[in-house]
């Protein structure tokens, strides 16, 4: 069978049911499997197919076995979705004052006195921020704000007429929180506020350096061991660091406990998105792969929902890290890919993984011994194996290429920082809090099936630009809307959050089609490496609004702006063969080749939530 006929299949065979034995035949294309990696000649593997095996037959096969892998594993990118932005609510910081050094008697606040100090805090939702006077037991009294305590050193009485000498205090004693909203958070077991405060806010950029870390560990260690360990392995630490974080006995055992857990969430985002895609045929690799982004926004849903139900920050930690564990029992079942067990010799193994797969989906098996002395005599086998190894400067090429890439980069890192944003931000909108977040997660999943339409009917480019400009537009709708309408805030910023998640989204495979083969790994690794960077200064940024409301906004918003009218220099990639040298790259801005479909090297990148580039999920193999 030459590969004409396998074409045939690929034309013919698609979604989910694809023949896997097309998919191995492709696998020796886009590895430049010689001689040295086939069995020998006295290896089981290798003998003769016989007469009676039936032949390959080019049409739609049930595809059981596909979609019960695809969601077992999509499933728990929910889990994913959770861990990356539970600390929305774990960081909460609440109305708090200082703690007074002794029994209360009476407190005055804005001339409404009160036998508690709890029952102070339904004043502060009318704006006001004074401090609070209280008078103890012994007769003292103090005057307490958020971060500071002073005491009268004269005779007064309970009132805030007060002119003589004071003697400030700092908050040995602790804080004394609002707890109308939230029982317990991160902030308040430790006392994250004031002087402390930024302890809190380093929650979300450690967890994301975590991110960044695990992506490389485990992407690297999934082309070593194998996808299906660094799913059990990755999977497993998601449970148990889960749980760790809720149990934490102290700040740091608890930045710990989150940091392995943001590395065993990233190393499973990473690996699942190359384990997914070689099972997954070709006409539904892209949508399929895209689509898995919408289990991380049910994440995010999930957080709201469990937010709004669950007040304690260790048991809402516990509660969410449950969601892991159909995956931890049934992540057993899942087979290695014939993709790496073919890479690494295990010929057997091989075999009988496609022989389950045409098991559960009913349909006839084949020989992979037949596929692999096939290739024997066809080109590939003959032709040397030769790996050059690139580096960061070869996305530099030339001038052209140099500005592609930096375009390319500030893209990454708009869209990560604007993704990030719009989801932290959301509890600062107004309103109810756990809506405005359910409601950020919900606008992904539109978000990306308009990706999935849009980038095969109207242009990779056109869509990119689209979604880029109107998020900044959007932003800057945010800042001229009256502080009253908050309904039509809360409105334009899911429209916002649609577009900036639709160009982050986008990006992933656009960057695979703007290189050649050679360097579409690096080009796509290194701008994930960088959307990192909008990622960790993602809750910086939202720190921004104390020094002007709709500061944040206005950045994005710029940088949106900034990166949309850039991408109009970007070209147009849509129905275009993939490059593999630097001229044909070259050609992308003047012309589309009308040659066969070019298929790149299937690579695993270790970084957070990458596809494996080839054909079908770039869109160019249908």
């Amino acid at each position: 069978m030459r590969s004409h006929n396998f074409e045939l299949i690929f034309d013919r065979v698609g979604h989910f049911g694809r023949k896997v034995c097309t998919i191995i035949y492709n696998l020796m294309n886009h590895h430049k499997v010689n001689r040295t990696m086939l069995p020998p000649p006295d290896h089981p593997f290798s003998r003769p197919l016989p007469s009676t095996t039936p032949p390959l037959r080019p049409h739609i096969y049930h595809h059981r076995f596909q979609i019960v892998l695809y969601f077992i594993c999509a499933f728990q990118n929910i889990s994913c979705g959770i861990h990356y932005l539970a600390s929305v609510f774990m960081t909460v910081s609440p109305y708090h004052t200082c703690r007074p050094p002794g029994n209360v008697s009476q407190v005055l606040f804005h001339n409404i006195s009160s036998w508690r100090l709890e029952d102070i805090w339904i004043l502060f939702f009318t704006g006001h921020e004074d401090q609070i006077i209280v008078q103890l037991q012994n007769g003292e009294v103090w005057e307490l704000t958020s971060c500071h305590r002073f005491r009268r050193d004269e005779k007064s009485g309970l009132n805030s007429d007060y002119n003589g000498q004071k003697s400030s205090f700092p908050c040995l004693d602790g804080y004394i929180y609002d707890k109308s909203k939230w029982d317990s958070t991160v902030v308040t077991q430790w006392d994250l506020v004031c002087n402390r405060e930024w302890f809190a806010k380093m929650v979300q950029p450690v967890f994301m350096l975590g991110v960044l870390l695990g992506a490389m560990i485990f992407g690297y260690l999934s082309d070593r061991l194998g996808r299906r360990l660094v799913l059990w392995s990755t999977s497993t630490g998601i449970f148990f660091f889960g749980i760790a974080v809720a149990f934490s006995s102290d700040y740091y055992s608890f930045m710990i406990a989150r940091f392995l857990l943001a590395m065993s969430g990233s190393g499973y985002l990473v690996v699942v998105f190359v384990y997914v895609t070689e099972f997954i045929g070709m006409k539904s690799r892209t949508w399929a792969c895209i689509q898995m982004h919408s289990f991380f926004a049910i994440g995010t849903m999930v957080v709201a929902l469990t937010g709004y139900f669950v007040r304690t920050w260790w048991t809402y930690q516990i509660v969410l890290s449950t969601v892991t564990v159909p995956f931890v029992v049934c992540c057993w079942i899942l087979p290695e890919t014939p993709f790496w067990l073919l890479s690494e010799g295990r010929y057997e193994e091989a075999q009988r993984v496609v022989d389950m797969m045409a098991k559960w989906n009913r349909a006839s098996s084949c020989k992979l011994s037949e596929l692999l002395s096939l290739d024997l005599n066809g080109p590939v086998g003959n032709e040397p194996f030769e790996v050059k190894k690139h580096n960061l400067l070869d996305l530099f090429y030339d001038w052209n290429v140099g500005t592609r890439t930096l375009i390319v980069w500030l893209i990454w890192f708009t869209g990560c920082l604007g993704f990030y944003f719009f989801s932290l931000n959301s509890v600062n909108l107004g309103g109810n809090e756990y809506l405005n977040l359910f409601l950020m997660g919900a606008v992904e999943i539109p978000a990306y099936v308009f990706i999935c339409w849009g980038m095969d009917s109207i242009g990779r480019r056109n869509v990119l630009v689209f979604s880029l400009i109107s998020g900044a537009l959007l932003c800057g709708v945010v800042m001229v809307i009256p502080k009253d309408y908050l309904v039509w805030t809360v409105v334009v910023t899911m429209a916002g959050k649609f577009a900036i998640g639709a160009s982050f989204g986008l990006i992933y495979l656009y960057t695979a089609e703007l290189y050649p083969t050679m360097v579409r790994s690096l080009a796509v690794g290194s701008g994930s490496m960088v959307s990192r960077v909008g990622s960790i200064v993602a809750p910086f940024w939202v720190s921004l609004s104390s020094a002007w409301t709709f500061l944040p906004q206005l950045l994005v918003g710029i940088l949106a702006f900034v990166s949309g009218v850039l991408s109009l220099i970007l070209p147009e990639t849509m129905g275009m063969p993939l490059a593999t040298t630097w001229e044909e790259a070259a050609k992308q801005d003047t012309e589309k080749e009308s040659s066969g479909k070019l298929f790149p090297t299937t690579k695993n990148t270790a970084l957070e939530k990458m596809e494996v580039i080839d054909s079908g999920v770039s869109g160019l193999g249908e």
